[in-house]
């Protein structure tokens, strides 16, 4: 009988991988400490002191994390039998947290506590030994134990209830009450703090351990979503330190490919903080490709300064992206790489990958080659002043900016520098034949609004509003796709390892919720065919374009897809209607870039000349290791994707709160995105930001809750608040420091119409649970949406 240790893959002795160690820790039924790992290896005498050295490597690259009794478990993932501590027990369903989370930079995983006898015994506060498993793609926990009662730590500002006595209050909207100040510390109200919570409900007190500022001043969204979610924003001494050495390398322009003379342009959003990418395009000579054209997707040499085992790559590793707030940034490489060497500034020569592509006449890329190059970029042009100075020279009208960041005399500088004609008129006459391919491709077109916060010098909001989207965001777009594709592609063809970008097809379960959905609009959806990108199109192209509906129908196409995420297995990308697709684009800001950077170097020799000092002498190419250890790397990087998403997007709600809380009292124009039996949640139309109509409010009439068509309808006259229903609202509550919003409906009405307009029975569907929404699934390039994550 196989021992519970020894699972069948693993090797009888000798050092094992970081994949073996990760698997035979995941898989152990019982703590794994370093005495169950060597003896499951059959490790002996130096090797144990080797596997010692390994196992602090792994920790230190967040591979790995120790729980109690020195144990480990796979980072970001959950011990098989852990500590424990509640804090949701509302509503008959207990959430916990593991009380030790070192595994920095992932969100804490909220278990689902099967609580045993009588329902209720736990509370919010309580810590219980318990055993964990993996259910879908959560955690549930079976309590073994209830223990003594611990701290815990907590995010809040400092406040006072109607007694005037100080309470902490949450800055996570899902938390409604506040905790009574035991101790205040240097703490004066007002106060964004840390505090350290201690007893039972309902006798809870806040202790306050540090005092981390104003929290409406500018910075302090972000640094509440910095600390809520555990980014890293500081680089140790070393780090810096090697970046400042790095910085000074010499570029070997005599060994790379000079693209100096070619009029290359970065195109990116009028504030953007670092140029990772540029382009330039030229009608083809070649007889042989007559119409087609050649371009190039020039990219920053990341990997050239960022060596595998550096301490820059430590830390790139441990944050996995850089996260964009609108008010700054927190890069995944330190300022002096992401925001002065690694940033393809005009005029200033910079080490370079060159993807060079070959476009035929149908749009068709038909040939690539990757180079490591010296580019000069000619001038950093915003989109807006890109797309302003094609429609200038086509004598139409360019876009409407009102942008304080805009500078109305780039225009004439493009023009007597002769970009327009060399550079922009090209690469538009290139991108109309890529364009071309992709609609013949047919991926799918959800061209969501993204909502942009404009700030001053001062960091005080001056608007939000919907990004437009223009031509010039599609080309940057397209180019980015292309260049994609290439990599992947040509990894393959090398049989290289390749750090995919992965977009799997929607669940039937999804599809099921989707199509109930969708027969509220009288708009089919048969789940016997096979479901395609051109299946979503379809539905979308039946949606008019003014329909007040056509929103939140793309929101639930949207909801209804996957999560895409990173790994070494090609799975396709569903959203792209692609069969290969590796992120290449954008190593300044994503891990998983740099890698595919790093196989490039390897499959096709392209590796330079070592730095003399042997701190930073390692070659470019991909590590031995790294190749062995690309599922974890990608899971790991996939789950700092959705870290930084959710800190991003719960940034963007406290801005738009604030924007609105200078409006409390209003009647605004809303949506309802979803409805619960205590009420329904609606966004204001144009601007984002989710609100709660509590049912208390809608009137003396008593509201029953159709979940089955996730809706509330009035006992007597019918009246109906249902999913999607346009309705005016009057804000009554705008929390900035939370981002929430509270609504209710105007004075003197007991109830609106409801003006879904083209809805058959407006409601009536299944319900569509209200969830984070799915990583972008366009994820083409450096661009976020319309515009680069910046």
């Amino acid at each position: 009988m196989a021992s519970p240790h020894k699972p069948r893959h693993i090797k009888p002795a000798g050092m094992p991988s970081r994949q073996q160690i990760i698997d035979f820790i995941s898989e152990s039924d019982t703590p794994a400490g370093k005495r169950e790992i060597a003896k499951a290896f059959g490790l002996k005498g130096n090797e144990k002191i080797l596997l010692k050295a390994l196992l602090k490597d792994m920790a230190d690259e967040g591979l790995i994390d120790s729980g109690p009794a020195r144990a480990f478990h796979k980072m970001g993932g959950v011990p098989k039998v852990t500590v424990l501590r509640v804090v949701d027990a509302e509503g008959g369903q207990v959430i916990a947290v593991p009380e030790r989370w070192e595994a920095e930079g992932i969100p804490i995983p909220r278990l689902r506590v099967m609580e045993r006898g009588k329902r209720g015994a736990l509370g919010v506060g309580d810590r219980i030994l318990a055993r964990t498993e993996e259910a879908g793609r959560g955690w549930i926990a079976h309590p073994m134990k209830k223990l003594a009662g611990a701290a815990e730590q907590m995010l809040g500002v400092v406040g006072k209830d109607e007694r005037g006595k100080l309470v902490l209050r949450p800055v996570d909207k899902r938390v409604r009450h506040e905790t009574a100040i035991s101790d205040a510390g240097e703490a004066e109200l007002g106060d964004l703090v840390l505090a350290e919570t201690s007893g039972r409900p309902p006798k809870v007190f806040a202790r306050v351990t540090e005092v981390l500022g104003d929290p409406f001043q500018p910075r302090s969204f972000s640094l509440i979503a910095i600390h809520k979610y555990g980014i890293p924003h500081e680089f140790p001494e070393e780090t810096e330190e090697e970046a400042a050495k790095v910085h000074d390398l010499p570029l070997h322009a005599d060994q790379r490919e000079d693209l100096r003379h070619l009029p290359i342009v970065a195109i990116d959003p009028v504030d953007a903080r670092d140029f990772d990418d540029a382009v330039w395009a030229a009608a083809d000579e070649d007889p042989a490709n007559e119409g087609g054209y050649r371009a190039i997707v020039a990219i920053a040499d990341v990997s050239y300064y960022v060596r595998p085992g550096s301490a820059l790559d430590r830390q790139a590793r441990r944050r996995g992206n850089s996260v964009y707030f609108p008010d700054l940034v927190v890069p995944m490489l330190p300022h002096a790489l992401s925001s002065d060497m690694c940033s393809l500034r005009a005029a200033e020569d910079r080490a370079a990958m060159a993807c060079h592509l070959v476009i035929d006449k149908h749009g068709k890329v038909t040939g690539w080659r990757f180079a490591r190059a010296v580019i000069r970029v000619a001038a950093n042009i915003p989109y807006e002043q890109a797309q302003l100075a094609i429609d200038h020279d086509a004598g139409r009208p360019g876009p409407s900016i009102a942008d304080p960041r805009f500078d109305p005399l780039m225009l004439n500088r493009l023009v007597a520098d002769n970009l327009v004609e060399a550079a922009l008129k090209p690469l538009w006459a290139c991108w109309r034949l890529l364009d071309k391919a992709r609609t013949a491709r047919d991926p799918l077109d959800l061209d969501l609004p993204e909502r942009r916060v404009v700030l001053d010098e001062a960091g005080r909001i001056v608007s939000i509003a919907i990004r437009e989207r223009l031509d010039a965001h599609r080309l940057i777009e397209e180019y980015m796709i292309s260049a994609n594709v290439a990599a992947a592609k040509a990894l393959e063809a090398k049989k290289a390892p390749v750090m995919y970008r992965i977009h799997e097809p929607p669940s039937r379960e999804k599809l099921t919720a989707l199509k109930d959905y969708l027969d509220t609009f009288e708009i089919p959806l048969a789940l016997g065919q096979v479901i395609t990108t051109k299946t979503f199109n379809r539905i979308i192209a039946q949606i008019p374009d003014d329909a007040a509906a056509r929103p939140q129908i793309m929101e639930q196409i949207l909801r209804s897809q996957t999560q895409a995420y990173y790994g070494p297995r090609n799975a396709g990308h569903f959203g792209l209607a692609l069969g290969s697709y590796a992120h290449f684009t954008s190593p300044i800001r994503r891990y998983a870039d740099l890698l595919v950077h790093r196989s490039l170097v390897g499959a096709y020799s392209l590796e330079l000349p070592a730095p003399k000092d042997k701190a930073i002498a390692a070659g470019t190419r991909l590590s031995a290791e790294d190749v062995a250890d690309l599922a974890p790397i990608g899971e790991r990087i996939s789950q700092y994707e959705r870290r930084a998403m959710e800190a991003e997007r719960e940034t963007i709600d406290r801005y738009v709160a604030a924007f609105l809380s200078a409006r409390v009292g209003e009647v605004l124009a809303c949506r309802i995105t979803g409805v619960q039996n205590f009420g329904f949640f609606a966004t204001v139309v144009e601007l984002g930001g989710d609100g709660l109509v509590p049912v208390s409010t809608l009137g003396a009439e008593r509201f029953r809750y159709d979940e089955v068509h996730h809706a509330l309808e009035g006992e007597h006259s019918g009246t109906r608040y249902a999913l999607g229903d346009m309705i005016d609202l009057r804000l009554v509550e705008a929390d900035p420091v939370s981002g929430a919003l509270r609504f209710e409906l105007p004075v003197g009405a007991s109830h609106l119409p409801v003006r879904g307009g083209d809805r058959r029975r407006p409601g009536a569907g299944r319900p569509i649970r209200r969830q984070g929404r799915p990583a972008n699934i366009r994820h083409t390039s450096s661009k976020r949406g319309p515009t680069k994550r910046r």
